[in-house]
């Protein structure tokens, strides 16, 4: 008989279900828990807050799921690329049969100490009061010129240089170049600063830009070092750090006025764009000549106003004129018809009396020209055009008296030529 015939040797089968879970069960009875190193592939964060990823090596791939409570204790969200370490649980996702990783925790790897150190000098540091919010000075708004610290072969220079060459040409950069990765790199970012200070002191710079581009914890570790963090907090202008990409902190953002995402955030966040401050001029002036055009047409209102005003003393002399005419003439009819009723009898003593009526006439007479010389001495035109001139209140009504104007108050002064609106500043009243 066969080995088929034999029952004790046919395989057990099992559902799909229960393979799992046995296969799950073993897995964690022979490898939980489990570290492991590799490269991050694939990363992502779901609405959830749950992140999916895979380790690869040069000779496999593993699937690797974080969960959001875990995810939440993350500083920084790896990248594609990046090597690190995890610690975690095998297991079996059921539903596929798929080997994953459920990770617990997650650094870089070979980082684990430097990030211990940082940590450490980020607590020291802020317990000092360096990073305390009410250090932090904002950017000014129309900078006068800048201050650069970077690489003088670095891409942020470049990205920095083309951003505020389009957002505003009108700013000098001045550059103090400086290493910004390796051991001496923080001794030439500290001197590069100081050397931008002693400008910043004398009132030719009035903010600094403090730039590198993305990388690894250990590129970015001169931007960790506390001399220059105790250096970026001496800064006698605003300054502004654009370390690395968004997700990269190091000490110097904590420290720096103003923390940029990236070196063009930096440039982005030091220049306002001259565009726009051009736009703001134009709505200036639109409504500046609005407003120049408003007080042109009140202003013509008044010349027409004061024009009519001029026109009314003109009609009260003509009247004037007019009444005194009447009345010599009714004094010459009065005067003829008298000298005629009185001529009957009068005759004895015509002689005598001619002298008289002829005096009495010459005198009238004199008197009529002294009344027109007056009247045309009350000309307001004349007296206008010796120099004077006729105040009136708001209303319209002539001032003839120093306790009718009270200081503030805006009258008009109408001369011969023209009108003029004044104030009244002060007044000194002759006498008590």
């Amino acid at each position: 008989m066969g080995e088929r015939e034999n029952p004790g040797l046919a395989p057990r089968v099992w559902q799909v279900g229960a393979l799992c879970r046995a296969v799950a069960d073993a897995l964690e009875a022979r490898f939980n828990p489990v570290a492991v190193r590799g490269e991050i592939s694939g990363f992502s964060r779901a609405s959830s807050g749950h992140c999916y990823f895979s380790l690869k090596d040069a000779a496999g791939q593993l699937r690797c799921a974080m969960f959001r409570r875990a995810a939440s204790l993350l500083e920084v969200l790896p990248r594609e690329g990046d090597m690190v370490e995890v610690l975690g649980r095998l297991a079996v996702y059921e539903p596929r049969g798929d080997l994953q990783l459920i990770v617990e925790s997650l650094s870089r790897a070979g980082q684990g100490a430097l990030f211990e150190q940082f940590l450490r000098l980020k607590a020291k540091l802020e317990s000092e009061g360096l990073f305390d919010p009410s250090r932090k000075r904002p950017l000014p708004a129309l900078p006068r010129a800048l201050g650069l610290v970077t690489s003088p072969g670095a891409a942020a220079l470049h990205d920095v240089l083309t951003c505020l060459r389009r957002r505003a040409p009108h700013i000098p950069v001045v550059l103090a170049p400086a290493s910004v990765q390796g051991s001496q790199a923080p001794g030439e970012l500290v001197a590069a600063l100081q050397s931008l200070y002693r400008l910043a002191d004398e009132g030719r710079l009035d903010a600094i830009l403090l730039v590198r581009g993305g990388g690894s914890l250990e590129d970015l570790w001169a931007f960790n070092d506390e001399r220059l963090a105790r250096t970026i907090a001496q800064s006698p202008v605003p300054l502004v750090c654009g370390v690395g990409h968004e997700t990269d902190f190091t000490i110097a953002d904590f420290c720096a006025d103003v923390r940029a995402p990236t070196p063009t955030a930096a440039a982005e966040l030091a220049a306002h764009s001259r565009r726009d401050w051009l736009d703001g001029l134009d709505a200036v002036q639109e409504r500046l000549q609005a407003v120049v055009w408003r007080r042109v047409d009140a202003a013509g209102q008044r010349i027409d106003q004061a024009g009519a005003r001029l026109g009314r003393p003109s009609t009260l002399l003509a009247q004037q004129r007019m009444r005194i005419g009447h009345g010599a003439q009714r004094l010459r009819y009065g005067l003829a018809a008298r000298a005629q009723h009185e001529s009957v009898r009068m005759d004895i003593v015509a002689s005598s009396w001619a002298g008289a009526v002829r005096q009495r006439l010459d005198s009238a007479r004199g008197e009529l020209d002294r009344l027109q010389l007056r009247l045309q001495l009350m000309d307001p035109k004349l007296v206008l055009q010796r120099g004077y001139a006729l105040l009136t209140d708001a209303q319209d009504h002539p001032i003839t008296s120093v306790r009718q104007a009270h200081p503030g108050e805006a009258v008009r002064a109408v001369l011969a030529d023209g009108e003029v609106a004044l104030q009244v500043m002060s007044r000194r009243p002759n006498g008590p």
